[in-house]
């Protein structure tokens, strides 16, 4: 075989190859590309070379190249300079969307050590990082046990819900969901994707009440290198992160009119430009909105946008308030028990007759939030196997405690030495097994060893000789 055909055998054995590979000259220019970083990038060979390497814009060279001064191009240049080893950054392809890969660089030597050139790989891991966000989505969902994609609920309002997201999943329109302050809007959003067309494609999420104006428009359409001070590099917003999938842009009602103009043109496009940079980026994404505001009356006050609100307002889904949905609140609190008691270890069972009075009579401005947040504190002050009415917290309570007997949460004289001989009794017949007596009282091993403590039992002295 002649340095012809081997010139020839080794090119096909490089375009075989999956990952870009490109050969980037001592003076910093492409000489050599393979077929993949074609498909990579969307440059043809004939376009590459002959260009200098930066015009993919990596994130990580900024760390290597020097400055005009400087006696080589690229620190990979220098003597004693260690190869680029599997560095995850972010190239800009020919149609000006950015690509995240996973980059090797090594320099080529001759036999006279003197350097050839760079080789470099380009590994697409875009798929990657797609799959480790449905990872984070699905193991949302399964922290919480569910009738419906982590929703719970059986009232009739619930299954309206639940109906009216199957049929605005399969739709590309977009959806508004409207309802109180921790009534789940987020919950319903995963849901929307996770039961739709685009379930396979990427769920990406913003509060919008979280962030000031112009980090607000950066994290919505990204921005370029230098585009302000503290822009190092370049940056891919939401809108383009989510191409092909869903977007959710919660408390949709707080984005400023400047935010809600540039947002109306991509409705209505699918194109915008990047903060400090003017080459337009085209998107696929459906939009999910949610507010627990009234946009009409923002509308009226000129704080919203009419036309932006018809956009986003094609598919509403409301969300009843935890107050007109009580009978629910059973399922959720047998729900979070669950899942509190694989968080704490604690075996609590549920509520007593009194506290399940409290809870169904409280108002739940906070809704579902709130009562998780209750939950949650009740685990803290409760010791046996029930949360007791006064283990609630003291504002759902509160209203109830007028006309509540004080016997029936704090216990009177006369039961403390019932307690404490029922303990003894327990122990005595399972002969110290603190894990059985807690079955015998239905408490858990923890009150046992409390209450011994607090009783000052002492095994040695109640066990029988």
């Amino acid at each position: 075989m002649d340095d012809h055909e081997m010139n020839i055998f080794w090119k096909k054995i490089v375009n075989t190859i999956n990952d870009g590979l490109m050969f980037v000259g001592p003076e910093g220019s492409i000489l050599m590309v393979n077929k993949a970083f074609e498909m990579l990038t969307g440059y043809t060979s004939k376009e590459a070379i002959g260009m200098s390497c930066d015009m993919l814009g990596c994130d990580a060279c900024e760390h290597t190249l020097r400055t005009s001064n400087a006696t080589v191009w690229c620190k990979l240049f220098e003597p004693g300079q260690q190869d680029m080893k599997k560095c995850r950054c972010q190239v800009k392809r020919k149609d000006g969307s950015f690509l995240a890969v996973l980059k090797n660089a090594s320099i080529l030597w001759d036999e006279n050590h003197t350097a050839l050139g760079v080789v470099e790989t380009l590994t697409d891991i875009s798929e990657l990082i797609r799959l480790d966000e449905k990872l984070h989505i699905l193991t949302r969902q399964c922290d919480i046990e569910s009738d419906f994609f982590g929703i719970v609920g059986k009232s009739q309002v619930m299954l309206n819900v639940f109906d009216m997201i199957r049929r605005a999943a399969q739709s590309r329109a977009p959806v508004i969901i409207l309802g109180e302050s921790g009534t789940g809007k987020e919950l319903v959003a995963n849901a929307i994707h996770l039961c739709g067309s685009r379930k396979n494609g990427p769920f990406i999420q913003l509060n919008c009440a979280a962030l000031n104006e112009a980090v607000l428009e950066s994290e919505l359409f990204g921005h370029a290198k230098g585009a302000f001070t503290g822009a190092f590099n370049n940056h891919i917003g939401r809108f383009e992160a989510a191409h092909q999938g869903d977007f959710f842009l919660d408390e949709i009602g707080d984005i400023p009119m400047s935010i809600q103009t540039k947002l109306l043109r991509v409705l209505e496009s699918g194109r915008f430009e990047r903060v400090g940079d003017i080459s337009p980026v085209n998107v696929d994404v459906r939009i999910i909105t949610a507010t627990n505001k009234d946009l009409d009356e923002l509308i009226r006050k000129n704080e919203f946008r009419q036309d932006l609100f018809f956009r986003i307002n094609v598919i509403p889904i409301f969300l009843p308030p935890l107050r007109n949905r009580k009978e629910d609140i059973p399922l959720l609190i047998n729900s979070f028990i669950r899942h509190l008691n694989i968080k704490t270890g604690k075996a609590i069972q549920g509520l007593s007759h009194d506290a399940m009075e409290a809870v169904m009579d409280h108002t739940w401005p906070g809704n579902i939030r709130e009562l998780k947040n209750a939950l949650e504190y009740s685990f803290v002050t409760a010791d046996d196997s029930l949360i007791q009415w006064a283990h609630l917290p003291k504002k759902i309570t509160r209203n109830q405690g007028e006309n509540r007997s004080p016997d029936l949460f704090i216990p009177p004289e006369s039961a403390i030495p019932d307690e404490k001989s029922e303990l003894i009794d327990a122990l005595k017949k399972t002969l110290g097994n603190q894990t059985k007596a807690a079955r015998i009282l239905n408490i858990n091993r923890v009150t046992v060893w409390n209450r011994m403590k607090k009783y000052s039992i002492d095994l040695k002295k109640i066990m029988p000789v």
